[in-house]
């Protein structure tokens, strides 16, 4: 099997782990892989594991939400119509990709953590300012100040990841998906009345 292959099990383990709490004892025992099979497909070790982790993870956001995000085609007629309608599609996906709030977040986990490195946190970094960016290009589009539309993404970023917290401290994804039903409609508040 390809290297790809194990990403997803990969990505599953450092999200319930961390990078420090996962061994390569637990890693070899859910891949199947003996040690020299893991260090095979991943000559840079548990550090290269993560990375693959962490490409899977931007590659999401890269092909699910940053294009139902900048869709240029449909953005401006979307937006001057109804920009929820972008919001409650970017809504769906988060929903599916963090399975209702049951999955934890792989870059709060990965920041939250000393041990990831700064090309761990650059890319997190990057990630989140492109989604933020995202969400403020369809506000600024539907009319909405510039700051204000940045805001507003900023605040986005916070009410999902807060609300994977709360849902994973708490055992109980409500919190969640309260948010995920609410946010479209938080972030178009004041907009076209």
């Amino acid at each position: 099997m390809s290297k790809q292959a194990y990403v997803s099990t990969l990505l599953k383990l450092f999200r319930q782990f961390g990078y420090e709490g996962v061994t390569l004892s637990k890693i070899s025992q859910e891949t199947g892989l003996g040690k020299a099979s893991l260090y095979h497909h991943f000559p840079g070790g548990k550090a290269e594991m993560a990375e693959a982790a962490l490409t899977q993870v931007n590659q999401w956001l890269e092909t699910n939400i940053l294009q139902i995000l900048a869709d240029t085609a449909a953005l401006a007629e979307s937006c001057e119509t109804n920009p929820i309608a972008k919001f409650q599609s970017m809504c769906e996906e988060t929903n599916r990709f963090f399975n209702e709030g049951k999955n934890s977040c792989l870059w709060a986990v990965f920041v939250m953590e000393q041990s990831s490195d700064d090309l761990m946190h650059d890319r997190i970094r990057w990630a989140f300012s492109q989604w933020i960016a995202a969400i403020a290009k369809v506000l600024v589009a539907a009319g909405l100040d510039e700051t204000l539309a940045t805001q507003r993404g900023e605040d986005a970023m916070i009410a999902i990841q807060g609300a994977l917290v709360l849902s994973h401290g708490l055992k109980d994804v409500a919190p969640f998906q309260r948010v995920i039903q609410q946010l479209p409609q938080q972030l178009c508040q004041g907009m076209g009345d």
